[in-house]
């Protein structure tokens, strides 16, 4: 047993706690439970066996690289490589000497290696564990999915002159004659699930899986082993109802102390919630292996095209930084949206020029009529006030099918109900005109789709309404627009939480030529608030305003 090996695991989990490694909250925790464990788990039948850990660790010494710069090299465990291994093979029951951990949830950036140490895992796995007739699978939605981590394995096997004198090499397959052993890729659709009988999992990007079917059919399956290991690694998602997100909030619960469930290991490295993510000291919780496969230069320029392009903002930040966020096309970072949440007082914006923005929904769904005010004077936001609109007798049953708060938010003033279960847009027309007799509202631009009425009275009313078409040419100024003001903190929306819900929804198609513009239909849920806004804000970039001297004449 390498004691300086031995001795790194040790020192970066100490090292972690103590402050001295730079890391996100979560991979702290995870060696802060360790470290309590090694005091107080013998109360609960655990021990940490230091000579299996070990043994993992120099298992990979045996394995090399196949590609790159490392090539041909030695396969040697970074040091947090090490602690997590270090962690996840160590701890055993003192009574059987069996592993602890049956699932290990493991969360990383790209190009961390994460696919790689599996693949190393899963060998170990294989011909390692003492486990005769060891099925060892690794499993994704797509089979070319499942032969990533199973393909690293196997050319591994094939430059590792020991390994390969164990392990024969098939199409799809890895076994061992000696232990009647194997190593094989499968995909969800595979119809031979239910026969499995397995000792070890590879559970890849996992945040692509439609529903926990799969993971209950795998769990289940390893029933029959003795100290089988389900292993789930992949990058943060985007869709907080799949089964990958319930594996993730229930690591962290296991993290925080908020569930106890000593089967369960999770390492996930990333940004914590406080973290600027334009911060480069930050990006290393995300990515330990910066420095070696992962070069400081190409996260700045990845992180260049991201402040470009909103595009590329969430890409970015899940794949790179390993943050979940709401859509794998979503628009909004919501960590800059919330600092923008200073309070808009609609009694201090009297009098004040403005955009009127309008949205109509269907005759039963959400309708959003919303105000903006550009700068004016030393007020140097953008300011929003936003008004929502619902058919009252539909609210019960609308909390209920889309577990959304409307009557919560109804109570604290933001939704007006209008009577019966339809809208009725005289109650928008109304409130409409309410506002034009305390604010300046310049023109009021809306989407032509359903708005016949409305416009023509309201034009009869007195006031000037524009149609703003809902296409990529229309809406690609605004939406970069409303996403600089937001980066840039020069926008204020006095933290409403419809808004905020709205924008959290967001999805943006980008076509052909760049340009881009909400996706209703992608969308996960409402997001008329928003295109209320950007109706108003298309349309405020291009009308000239009343400059401050003006202002004040009009205010005398």
């Amino acid at each position: 047993m390498s004691q300086s090996r031995q001795s790194k695991a040790d020192k970066y989990i100490a090292s972690v706690v103590s402050g001295e490694i730079v890391t996100g909250e979560l991979v702290r925790l995870a060696c802060q439970r360790h470290i309590r464990d090694l005091a107080d788990a013998h109360l609960r039948g655990l021990r940490f066996d230091r000579a299996k850990a070990q043994r993992v660790i120099d298992f990979f010494k045996f394995l090399r690289h196949s590609k790159g710069e490392w090539a041909n090299q030695e396969f040697t465990l970074e040091p947090w490589q090490q602690a997590l291994t270090w962690i996840l093979f160590g701890w055993v029951h003192t009574e059987t000497g069996y592993r602890r951990f049956r699932t290990a949830i493991v969360e990383l950036a790209r190009k961390n290696g994460k696919s790689t140490w599996a693949a190393g895992i899963a060998l170990y796995l294989t011909i390692a564990d003492g486990e005769q007739g060891a099925e060892v699978f690794s499993v994704a939605v797509k089979r070319d999915q499942a032969r990533l981590v199973h393909g690293e394995a196997t050319r591994m096997v094939a430059k590792s002159p020991s390994i390969s004198k164990v392990l024969k090499r098939g199409r799809d397959n890895l076994h061992s004659l000696q232990t009647n052993s194997k190593f094989e890729p499968l995909a969800s659709e595979e119809d031979s699930l239910d026969g499995l009988n397995p000792h070890g999992i590879i559970a890849d990007e996992v945040h692509a899986w439609k529903n926990r079917l799969l993971w209950d059919v795998l769990f289940t399956a390893m029933g029959a082993r003795r100290q089988p290991l389900l292993l789930g690694i992949s990058t943060a998602g985007y869709d907080r109802e799949s089964v990958f997100f319930q594996q993730h909030d229930y690591s962290v619960k296991v993290l925080k102390g908020i569930v106890e469930d000593d089967s369960w290991f999770c390492w996930i490295t990333c940004l914590d919630e406080s973290d600027d993510w334009e911060n480069e000291a930050n990006w290393v919780k995300s990515n330990p292996n910066l420095g070696t496969t992962i070069r400081i230069g190409e996260l700045r320029s990845a992180a260049a095209k991201a402040k470009a392009s909103p595009a590329e903002l969430n890409s970015f930040l899940r794949l790179r930084l390993n943050k979940w966020t709401t859509s794998h096309t979503a628009w909004m970072p919501m960590d800059k949206w919330e600092l923008c949440s200073t309070p808009v007082d609609a009694e201090a914006l009297k009098g004040r020029p403005c955009f009127g923005g309008l949205d109509l929904s269907t005759t039963t769904d959400v309708s959003c009529f919303s105000l903006l005010f550009p700068p004016l004077g030393d007020d140097a936001k953008w300011s929003v006030l936003p008004f929502f609109f619902l058919p009252e007798d539909a609210i019960e049953q609308r909390c209920k099918r889309d577990r959304v708060p409307y009557d919560a938010w109804q109570r604290q003033g933001l939704f007006e109900l209008t009577p019966g279960n339809i809208i009725d847009y005289s109650y928008i027309r109304a409130k409409v005109l309410e506002q034009a007799a305390k604010f300046q509202i310049q023109e009021i631009s809306y989407d032509p789709y359903n708005a016949t009425q409305i416009v023509t009275e309201l034009t009869g009313d007195g006031l000037l309404m524009v149609p703003f078409r809902q296409g990529e040419v229309s809406m690609n100024a605004p939406c970069k627009r409303l996403l600089e003001l937001v980066l840039t903190e020069d926008f204020a929306h006095g933290g409403n939480p419809v808004l905020r819900w709205m924008a959290s929804n967001v999805m943006v198609s980008v076509g052909a030529t760049g340009l881009l513009k909400p996706d209703k239909a992608k969308s996960r849920e409402k997001i008329d608030g928003i295109s209320a806004l950007l109706n108003a804000l298309g349309r405020a970039m291009v009308v000239p305003v009343l400059d401050a001297r003006e202002y004040e004449c009009f205010l005398l």
